[in-house]
């Protein structure tokens, strides 16, 4: 299947998902080529006819914009440019999102906005299709003029032909790829470099990622939070929808709705509670998931609009006879609702931890730890530690990095957003959670097999879900190794069929 580029088509984050997940090929679509080459040949007969100076096409960068380059010397301009600003350390972007970098930024060149040529956005989407993957690194950028040092990083061999890439699952010099594929470096031409490494694609690759993440891990953790409720012989009241539509937040109905939904026909649910209340949670659950819910499609509303925006600098308006220096590279929109979503992620893993120690902590009926013969069998005791560091770790992570900045570029970039340090940890914040969630349904299937010796029974939604999950991870009778079945486990919830 291939996909095609489309300026006049709206790439949304279910259509990157769909070409994600089936491995689908993409293309550039006729309009976008029309008018990547529009652009480009404005751009070629304005530096014909403007004398004064257009920044980044005829100038220097940055602090240097007063700095005029003679004709000679703009192409070696542009590729100084993405050599001196291939600056990235730290740990290697994962391949997942290095892909939708690319992908990301040939979606950005379709506007026909940027000035670049064909056969520059035309590469980009050859490494995509070929799986040429350029070794990124997570640390270096600011989130403002662009994400200057990993574009860099991106375009150094996927553009110039330098530099190392993972291609067919091994690391290589990117000239051994160049020369097994046949394909030659791309001279750059004015403005072409800037293009390249202006703009958002770092940020809106990993938000694109970990949007998608976010989304999958909260129909996750309701499908937990019910499994769990019923373990725990948790009361359904708390999720009765008259309840909920006096205070009908749209995330919060949902939330009841769905545990209802995976409940019905519970033995467990329907029998006679003696206690009157569940603990927060269980019984605020619906709040809690609704309040992430909400979060996580306020911002995937963001990231869309983001990803069909053209954000590099200068932006090139053919019809108006402009070229215009402004700052839609910068990374606040993107960096402010990273942070948010870090947040409300996390509290999906603060709630799932809590309920995970609710149901070892030796309560109605269960015994503690969730093992038999607790004192020689330390049992469930030690995940819920895990669980809690990895919590706890989430949330230092959640300190805002959008409130930052650190000047740069000799005062000329002033403020900036620190959207790539908001992007690298929600990231990491997303695999946390995953991590967490993955305990919960050990201990939740654990708790559940006890009331299955009591001669009771959930709902045959939550019994085919322990059904299936049992097929890689056994019941556990006396003390085991427990960090295969949590690894197993978060593999679960990775392979899960939604």
């Amino acid at each position: 299947m291939i996909y095609y580029i489309n300026p006049e088509e709206r790439l949304t984050i279910a259509k990157v998902k769909e070409i994600v997940d089936n491995k689908m090929t993409i293309a550039l679509s006729d309009e976008a080529k029309r008018r990547i080459q529009k652009c480009r040949d404005y751009l070629n007969k304005k530096m014909e006819t403007q004398k004064e100076p257009i920044y980044g096409v005829t100038t220097g960068f940055g602090s240097l914009c007063n700095i005029s380059i003679s004709k000679e010397q703009l192409s070696q301009l542009q590729k100084n440019l993405v050599m001196s600003h291939a600056c990235g350390v730290g740990d290697e972007v994962p391949q997942d999102v290095v892909r939708l970098m690319l992908l990301l930024k040939a979606q950005n060149f379709c506007f026909g906005y940027s000035g670049a040529q064909l056969q520059t956005v035309q590469r980009l989407i050859d490494c995509y299709n070929n799986n040429v993957l350029p070794i990124v690194y997570q640390q270096g950028s600011l989130g403002a003029s662009g994400d200057l040092c990993p574009l860099a990083n991106l375009m150094l061999p996927a553009i110039l032909g330098m530099g190392e890439v993972y291609y067919k699952g091994r690391r290589c010099d990117v000239k051994d790829v160049y020369a097994e594929l046949g394909w030659q470096p791309i001279e750059l031409q004015s403005k072409e470099g800037l293009a390249l490494l202006n703009g958002t694609q770092f940020m809106s690759s990993y938000a694109t990622w970990c949007i998608m993440k976010a989304q999958r891990l909260s129909q996750q953790a309701d499908m937990l939070l019910a499994l769990s409720l019923d373990a725990f012989d948790g009361r359904i009241e708390p999720f009765y929808e008259s309840l909920h539509m006096v205070r009908p937040h749209k995330g919060q109905l949902e939330t009841a709705a769905a545990v209802r939904k995976y409940t019905e026909g519970s033995q467990i649910i329907k029998q006679h509670k003696e206690h009157v209340q569940d603990p927060y949670s269980f019984r605020c659950a619906p709040q809690v998931h609704g309040a992430a819910k909400d979060t996580i499609a306020y911002v995937a509303s963001v990231i869309e609009t983001e990803i069909n925006s053209t954000t590099d600098n200068p932006i090139v308006l053919p019809d108006e006879d402009m070229v215009i220096s402004g700052g839609h590279f910068h990374g606040e929109p993107l960096a402010m609702v990273l942070d948010f979503l870090a947040i409300a992620v996390a509290e999906l893993g603060s709630i799932s931890e809590r309920r995970t120690y609710q149901l070892i902590d030796a309560k109605r009926g269960l015994p503690s730890f969730l093992v038999a013969k607790p004192g020689l069998n330390s049992g469930f005791m030690i995940p819920q530690y895990a669980a809690a560091a990895i919590v706890s770790q989430s949330k230092q992570l959640c300190t805002p990095c959008s409130v930052d900045s650190i000047p740069s570029s000799q005062n000329q970039e002033d403020l900036v957003s620190m959207g790539g340090n908001a992007a690298t940890k929600c990231y990491k914040v997303m695999e946390n959670t995953e991590r967490v969630m993955a305990i919960e349904l050990f201990d939740a299937a654990q708790a559940l097999d006890f009331r299955h010796q009591q001669g009771l029974k959930s709902s045959p939604f939550i019994e085919n879900l322990v059904a299936e999950y049992r097929k890689v991870v056994n019941f556990v009778d006396i003390d085991q190794i427990m960090y295969k079945h949590i690894h197993a486990s978060v593999k679960f919830l990775q392979d899960m069929a939604l």
